[in-house]
């Protein structure tokens, strides 16, 4: 493992700080995670925080089921 540099990140209005061995790849996923916080806070603007993070994390989970499932079938030819 590579050595582990300080990273700040802002992520749905709030700071972060976070160890990283990449800062590039951390910077990029946070702009991610707070991208599709954002748009499930414009789809449902009434709904509280944790609410709102706990369908964003759906999002980024069903987003890397399917890539991991057209992964699979790309390298396998199983569908």
């Amino acid at each position: 493992m590579g050595e582990k540099k300080k990273l700040k990140v802002k992520i749905f209005d709030k700071e972060y700080s976070l160890l990283v061995e990449n800062q590039e790849i951390a910077a990029e996923l946070a702009e991610y995670v707070n991208s599709i916080m954002e748009e499930t806070k414009e789809e449902l603007p009434d709904q509280p925080k944790d609410t709102i993070a706990i369908i964003a994390a759906l999002n980024i989970a069903y987003d890397l089921f399917m890539e991991k499932n057209r992964f699979r079938i790309q390298h396998t030819g199983n569908r």
